[in-house]
């Protein structure tokens, strides 16, 4: 019974307890929460009555230590209604839209 204890206990000793899952991240979340904050400004200063229920999807991806991209994905449904992208400096708080 001891060694059964051990055997499920010993794997737990090399696993670490705090994770570091913020500092890996810390700029796609800086930049996704910029770009929410703005984007969330944005909607809410149209004027026009939304029907179609638009739901923004939002994905980082990681440039270097103070640049990320941020896309921006309006959908209906399974319908895809709006793309956009940003640039995002996390270190001077400022974004810059891509026009295609």
């Amino acid at each position: 019974m001891k060694k059964l204890f051990a055997m499920i206990l010993f794997p737990f000793l090399f696993i670490p307890f705090g994770t570091n899952a913020n500092e890996n991240f810390s700029v796609e979340i800086e930049a996704l929460t910029l770009v929410m904050e703005q984007y969330k400004e944005i909607s809410e200063s149209d004027v026009e009555l939304d029907l179609d229920n638009k739901k923004p999807i939002y994905l980082a991806l990681k440039q270097d230590e103070c640049n990320a991209t941020v896309k921006v994905t309006e959908k209906t449904g399974i319908e895809i209604v709006n793309t956009e992208l940003f640039d995002v400096n996390v270190c001077k708080k400022e974004i810059y839209k891509i026009i295609n």
